[in-house]
């Protein structure tokens, strides 16, 4: 999904995804009305001319080499066909799905710059990006130049546009409108309103990250897709400050450069990358890495997802990449420091790694849908030194979102939402939810050296983003879950609420009993929850309460509820109401949204009780056009809030969040 792309391929290869394209081709102009047919044959056939160009000036700017290489894991280069000596001198296999893979994504086993790979993964700030400026030479200017001609003849072979033929229609991008719709930077803003009190536990900086397009994205546009954004709000001694900045990836850096959009939409094969459609802006994004007009060698993440703080420092996650560091300034001010590489092996991390809060430890993995094992455990020490890794061999390629753990054991997901780039060449989306496919919860104790000792418990089928805990209980092993039952990712590309619904998520507990093998599941609500927060001095131990998300119809975040996993589920409604395991519900008004809720203990003390604290979120008002902090007591969930901060302008809808005391800001390294 994210690695450097192949630069080439055998002929064999090339042979068959050849005929994949026709036969894609095909298939989509069969599915036109009779009309439409001759008229997206004629805009083929343009590309396939500018197709021919770009091979002459690939040909350039390469000196006429022809001779194919592949990429091997420790970032030489052989000839294909030739012995690899990274693969034991074994000659590289060519299948099906390598060869789509490969051509559309290139090679999985992409090579980081050991100058910057350490094993204890000290943080490397990003300067390297290696690009061939436009107007160097008039190859440079070329290969730019040809490339944003392709990508406008497919623009205009595959996207709606309106009337005028200039920007896309709302049906491709509509997680550009409403509150979706993207904001700019905004430098730290003081003296800002405030309703009721604001406790001193709050002394800190609450930071929420939010997908947010720099530059106008040229063809289709998901939520996921966006550069990421974090607001943080700067809290002390009663005051507040407000600022907006992006993360300064490698990908949106190259970005400010050209003054445009110029990666694909593929960070979570979402936007640009479907069907017929996927196959060509993916070949075009691999002619733009060919030609030296982008650089992926410092990876393409958005650091659009989630936070942790680990070892000092404060990181912003996207799964399809490394970390980057931020560094909050004493006003309050965000500045990314660099890139954090955490193993010279990889090129990804988890954007829900988890910290055991009695050992400091951090743990997590990494997932790949291109080759085996698909995934990798990872331990990292409280000083941040990676141990071992140890590869978990899952059987096909699976999306693994979260991750959890327990006092002795890691969990991973092998769910049912399948992750295969032969998906495109079938006019599907790479995301395929699969109903015949086994649905698996698998335990590994937490220090294992292999996978030898993973159990894996078989559930009902399902797909699960988001873990809330898991702990052990007697002969038994907890696990508290966002659970759907099923998930159309059709949804993802062109919103459609009869698809929303069909995609809710509800809150499930999994018991796996270690000595009988056995397994079963119960629900634990009826409303739509995600985003599940728990008090965090309580990961992978038992805890009494959730506090989720819940969702209305068109998946929008309208109030917290807080369950108590002691009382049972009260079935057969739906209503937003106070009654059997919901101990307590705050909900945010008409013409309002919510983010993900944050716990915050009023005390530092280990004896205090699991709830007694406070929740934090960003709430949009439509009415005002701001958005406001609200802080919520945790513990009696009144529907008055404690305390309101008004903002300076709309905070997004975003995904996750992170309070940082007044001590861990100190102690930033």
């Amino acid at each position: 999904m994210d690695t450097c792309f192949s630069s080439s391929i055998s002929s064999c290869s090339a042979r068959f995804i050849s005929a994949a394209k026709v036969q894609s081709l095909h298939l989509h102009a069969a599915r036109l009305p009779r009309q439409q047919q001759l008229h997206f044959l004629n805009r083929t056939f343009a590309v396939r001319k500018l197709g021919r160009a770009s091979g002459r000036v690939v040909a350039a700017a390469t000196g006429g080499k022809q001779k194919q290489q592949v990429e091997t894991a420790n970032g030489g280069m052989i000839s294909a066909g030739e012995a690899s000596p990274g693969f034991g001198g074994t000659k590289p296999s060519v299948t099906k799905k390598s060869v789509v893979s490969n051509i559309l994504f290139g090679n999985s086993n992409a090579h980081v710059d050991s100058g910057f790979s350490t094993l204890n993964g000290s943080t490397a700030v990003d300067h390297s990006i290696q690009i061939d400026p436009l107007g160097v030479s008039t190859t440079a200017a070329a290969a730019a130049w040809l490339c944003d001609a392709l990508e406008k003849v497919l623009v205009w072979m595959f996207v709606d546009t309106d009337q005028q033929g200039k920007n896309p229609s709302s049906s491709s991008q509509f997680f550009l409108t409403g509150h979706y719709a993207p904001v700019s930077e905004t430098d730290p803003t003081s003296n800002l309103a405030i309703s009721g009190s604001i406790p001193e536990c709050l002394n800190g900086e609450f930071v929420h990250v939010t997908p947010n397009p720099k530059f106008n994205p040229v063809a289709y546009y998901h939520w996921f897709d966006g550069d990421g954004m974090l607001h943080g709000l700067r809290i002390k001694d009663g005051k507040a400050t407000y600022v907006a900045r992006f993360v300064k990836t490698s990908r949106l850096q190259q970005e400010e450069y050209y003054g445009a959009a110029k990666f694909i939409k593929a960070s979570t094969f979402l936007g640009d990358m479907h069907g017929v459609k996927g196959i060509f802006f993916s070949l075009l994004f691999n002619l733009r890495v060919k030609l030296k007009v982008i650089d992926i060698s410092n990876g393409y993440g958005t650091g659009n997802t989630a936070l942790v703080y680990h070892n000092k420092q404060l990181l912003v996650l996207h799964e399809n990449d490394f970390p980057y560091v931020i560094r909050v300034l004493e006003n309050g001010d965000l500045e990314t420091i660099g890139r954090k590489y955490l193993n010279p092996l990889a090129t990804r991390f988890t954007a829900h790694p988890k910290i055991d809060p009695f050992t400091g430890e951090m743990f997590g993995l990494y997932w790949d849908f291109m080759e085996l094992p698909y995934c990798t455990y990872q331990i990292f020490s409280k000083e941040g030194i990676l141990m071992e890794p140890v590869p978990i061999t899952i059987p096909e390629g699976v999306m693994i979102h979260d991750f959890a753990i327990t006092e002795n054991y890691a969990i991973f997901l092998d769910l049912s939402l399948l992750v295969n780039p032969k998906h495109f060449v079938e006019g599907e989306h790479v995301y395929k939810f699969d109903a015949s496919k086994e649905s698996r919860i698998g335990l590994l104790p937490r220090y294992a050296k292999n996978e030898s000792q993973i159990r894996w418990f078989t559930i009902p089928t399902c797909m699960i983003f988001h873990l809330c805990n898991a702990w052990e209980e007697a002969d038994e092993i907890v696990l508290i879950a966002c659970r759907m039952s099923t998930i159309d990712f059709t949804y993802f590309i062109d919103f459609h609420q009869d698809k929303a619904n069909a995609s809710r998520a509800l809150l499930y507990e999994f018991r796996m009993n270690m000595k009988t093998g056995k397994v079963t599941q119960k629900q634990l609500s009826t409303l739509t929850t995600e985003f599940p927060e728990i008090n965090d001095k309580y990961t992978g131990r038992k805890q009494r309460y959730v506090y989720g998300s819940i969702m209305d119809d068109m998946l929008k975040v309208v109030g917290v509820a807080k369950y108590d996993l002691s009382l049972e589920l009260e079935l057969g409604t739906r209503d937003l109401k106070i009654g059997g395991n919901i101990k307590g519900l705050f909900l945010h008004g008409d013409g309002r949204q919510g983010s993900e809720p944050i716990f915050v203990p009023r005390t530092p003390s280990k004896e205090l009780l699991e709830d007694d604290g406070y929740l934090i979120c960003f709430v949009y008002d439509k009415k005002v056009g701001c958005s406001e902090m609200v802080i919520i007591d945790a513990k009696t969930m009144a529907s008055k809030p404690v305390g309101v901060i008004n903002l300076p302008t709309r905070v997004p809808s975003g995904l996750h969040s992170i309070f940082l005391s007044e001590e861990q800001l100190n102690n930033q390294g």
